[in-house]
């Protein structure tokens, strides 16, 4: 794997290494910088046999499938970041009380060429409708339910979000 840091940060050597981009060595001054995962959310909104998308409106994988969801913050639970993660992309207010974990999977997320590993964690929130709406276009393009049986695998931009896809289609989650 390419560097992703040419130099030091502490001292600017160039004696350096990242083997599998988990952690960063400085043979010369000996700053250790560690490129632990990050945790994500995502929420698989059902509405009767129907799974919401969302489309990408961003890289990585611009245009491609996704369902809603981000990054935890500091000091935050999981549901509390798949709650604000919901209000702030659809303006949809929903409490941790509806969510039921479904499962973790691991994911690679390249961003401005930095592969960032993280390991996304899954919740289920069953809606009374279909009406949803985009509040964050920077981010979301559109909305798409799909029958979970007719849900175009191809079009899913990520690597976790198409396995756990196909482990419910399959009836294993």
């Amino acid at each position: 794997m390419e560097k992703i840091f040419k130099h030091c940060p502490n001292c600017t050597s160039t004696n350096t290494e990242f083997p599998n981009n988990v952690r960063f060595l400085c043979h010369d001054c000996g700053f250790t910088y560690f490129h632990n995962i990050a945790a994500a959310v995502a929420v698989v909104f059902r509405y009767e046999d129907k799974v919401l998308f969302t489309v990408r409106n961003m890289d990585p994988d611009k245009g491609k499938l996704d369902l809603p969801g981000g990054f935890i913050d500091p000091n935050e639970t999981a549901q509390e970041a798949a709650c604000r993660e919901v209000l702030e992309e659809m303006g949809m207010q929903i409490s941790p009380s509806q969510l039921r974990f479904i499962t973790t999977f691991p994911n690679n997320y390249l961003y401005k060429e930095v592969p960032y590993r993280t390991m996304d964690i899954f919740f289920e929130c069953r809606l009374a409708g279909e009406q949803v709406h985009i509040v964050a276009p920077d981010e979301i393009k559109a909305l798409q339910w799909f029958p979970l049986n007719e849900i175009p695998e191809e079009q899913i931009g990520f690597v976790s979000v198409r396995t756990v896809i196909q482990q419910l289609k399959a009836g294993e989650l």
